[in-house]
């Protein structure tokens, strides 16, 4: 296999349907009833999710001046590595390859494999088995190359797409809703900000994984720039389903009905089609929590590819097969510990509820590290050339910081109230011991931006 470098083989449509399909996954068809009982009012609901866009644009401007500065497949590990150091970065990997992303590609296998186990039941454990089974196809797919990853990304994020389409069709075509349902009018009641607060944290989760775009910066055809448009369609993309799929779940269901329904989607698509229709959302989730996968999966392999290239006693993981255009031990590395984490969400009591308390903490964490880390280099690295430099500074950059705060003092929170967090730091202590061994190695000069 050929040790290559990354090329730029992707065109930004792909890079778009990779940012899209990671970002709308499962949540976009559980948030909205979560987020419409905690404000209580319709107005409020639609002002949260134009804030989620806001403050995840914001996050974006912030990474897009990092990506357009240090264009590199390792993403966030090698901003870290430029901000914080080698210590800070390799923590980072192991989490991304331990937690973060292997977690993220696990909790939704958990959703693909629930809904299939509803189409084709493999026993009492048959959500695991689909969850397994779907890790081992999507992992094959990659091997066999960024374009067959790349395709099939595209198909699936159109399949998806159309799926929230026809929710949105079904809540404006759905019949008029009875008053006890409707709720009260729009911005009649304002809810206390602890409650808004909440309500935003849902919202923020939802829009998560924009931020991926940076691992695929180094492989975009039309130079450095080129992951700005990529960031900023993607999120317009984004903020326009996600606020068209909030209206229509309101028209044809209600702030109270959405507010008291366990499976909006659904809901809405049986008043309208239905029971016809509530069974195909079934497989529009399934598609949904797949493309995530996939997309995960491409972005994902590409930060142990970095930390194999740095830390030689992981220098198995650093081989680019050229023709392929993809990192292939990376990928079965990456594969591997997912399945793993398939393993130990299967003896839980919900195997989607373990990888949320398990990943969370961890990922918010470290978002926010990253969003310091442009604070640290715009001081430390002057000389650099910045062709895209993030608006409003340092504004902009502080809102991102904050709200990486916020969800991160969240998550905690929320994992501790679940007796769940010692499991994240178990993982991250063995990260500690991990550093140690290889850090008694010579490590690899670091890599200027390529």
């Amino acid at each position: 296999m050929p040790a290559e470098a990354p090329q730029p083989l992707l065109r930004q449509r792909d890079a778009i349907a990779i940012i899209v399909g990671i970002v709308i996954g499962a949540g976009i068809f559980k948030t909205p009833s979560m987020v419409a009982g905690v404000t209580g009012d319709a107005g409020w609901v639609t002002v949260a999710w134009i804030l989620g866009a806001i403050v995840s644009l914001a996050g974006a401007l912030c990474y897009a001046e990092l990506a357009t500065t240090y264009p590199h497949a390792g993403g966030d590990y090698h901003f870290l590595t430029r901000a914080w150091g080698r210590h800070a970065s390799f923590l980072y990997a192991w989490a991304r390859a331990t937690v973060i992303n292997t977690g993220s590609i696990a909790l939704l296998a958990f959703v693909f494999g629930d809904y299939m186990a509803k189409v084709a039941p493999l026993g009492a454990a048959g959500g695991a088995y689909w969850a397994a089974l779907i890790v081992v196809a999507l992992t094959a797919v990659n091997i066999a190359g960024l374009k067959a990853s790349s395709r099939t990304q595209n198909w699936l994020t159109m399949f998806e797409v159309a799926g929230l389409l026809a929710v949105a069709i079904a809540g404006f075509m759905a019949p008029p809703v009875a008053a006890a349902a409707a709720g009260p009018a729009a911005f009649s009641s304002a809810p206390a900000l602890g409650m808004f607060g909440l309500a935003m944290v849902f919202v923020l989760l939802t829009y998560g994984g924009w931020n991926e775009a940076a691992y695929i910066s180094a492989e975009l055809k039309g130079g450095r720039r080129a992951i700005v448009p990529v960031l900023v369609t993607s999120l317009a993309i984004l903020a326009g389903i996600y606020l068209l799929v909030n209206l229509a779940l309101l028209s044809g269901l209600g702030l109270k009905g959405l507010a008291d329904s366990k499976a909006a989607g659904a809901d809405v698509m049986a008043r309208t089609f239905g029971e016809t229709g509530a069974k195909a959302l079934s497989l529009f989730v399934a598609i949904a929590a797949l493309t995530s996968i996939n997309a995960t999966m491409i972005v994902g392999a590409r930060t142990n590819y970095a930390l194999g290239r740095d830390w030689p006693a992981l220098r198995f993981m650093g081989g680019w097969h050229a023709t392929r255009g993809t990192p292939v031990a990376a990928l079965v590395v990456q594969g591997a510990i997912a399945l793993a984490l398939v393993a130990f969400g299967a003896l839980q009591h919900d195997g989607f509820e373990a990888m949320v308390e398990f990943t969370a903490p961890v990922f918010w964490s470290f978002l926010l590290l990253v969003g310091l880390a442009l604070f640290r280099l715009r001081a430390t690295d002057r000389a650099a050339e910045r062709p895209f430099r993030v608006p409003l500074y340092p504004l902009t950059p502080l809102v991102f910081c904050a709200a990486c705060a916020w969800l991160a003092w969240s998550s905690i929170t929320y994992a501790a109230s679940r007796n769940a967090v010692h499991v994240s730091l178990i993982v991250m202590a063995a990260g500690v011991v991990a550093l140690l061994f290889t850090g008694a190695r010579p490590l690899i000069p670091a890599k200027k931006a390529d």
